[in-house]
């Protein structure tokens, strides 16, 4: 007896629909070969499981968006995240220019203060107070602000990103960022 082939275009309109078992099924149907192609673009297991998980909460959201004039639901579903992949391998790749540069003057006085070669534990110990400072610092931004700079530094995002993401002006975010890295900057001090 063969297998009924699964309905990836069924399982599409159920998501669309909000069955949450649909969703089960194609995360249980395509997960490991999906992260099987993720791994390919991005040589990084980590990254790859977030990729797919990012992938399954973007063919949530997106259901409702497919079509069969977009194809196959299969081919809809390896097109997104290869697509989630691809955009990972970018931002995973590309220097972080604007990387403020009173967080490198600190990063490099705690290695210099640190040149008499001290065991591994206090380096460790050193590292952990100055990344304990930035996010203490970091947290006393407000909610907004907090996520520009994490979105900016952490995640790799553009402003013009940032500011589709947070449904924000772009001058809004560029004015938020530049303020709270001030505002970094100073408390730090």
């Amino acid at each position: 007896m063969t297998p009924t082939p699964f309905d990836y275009e069924d399982a599409l309109n159920s998501c669309a629909a909000g069955n949450k078992r649909a969703l089960m099924q194609l995360y249980e149907q395509e997960s490991s070969r999906l992260l099987t192609v993720v791994m390919r673009i991005l040589k990084n297991r980590a990254l790859a499981e977030d990729v797919v998980h990012d992938a399954f909460i973007k063919i949530w959201k997106n259901a409702a968006s497919y079509s069969v004039d977009l194809g196959s639901g299969r081919g809809w579903i390896y097109t997104l995240t290869r697509n989630l992949a691809l955009n990972s391998l970018k931002y995973s790749h590309r220097q972080v220019l604007a990387e403020p540069e009173f967080l490198l003057d600190l990063c490099d006085s705690q290695t210099l203060e640190s040149e008499h070669k001290p065991d591994d534990f206090s380096e460790l110990a050193a590292e952990s107070r100055t990344h304990s400072a930035i996010y203490g610092c970091i947290d006393h931004l407000e909610y907004e602000r907090k996520l520009c700079i994490l979105h900016a530094y952490v995640d790799g995002y553009t402003q013009d990103e940032i500011a589709t993401l947070l449904d924000k002006p772009l001058g809004t975010v560029k004015s938020w960022i530049k303020r709270s890295l001030h505002a970094l900057k100073e408390c730090l001090q």
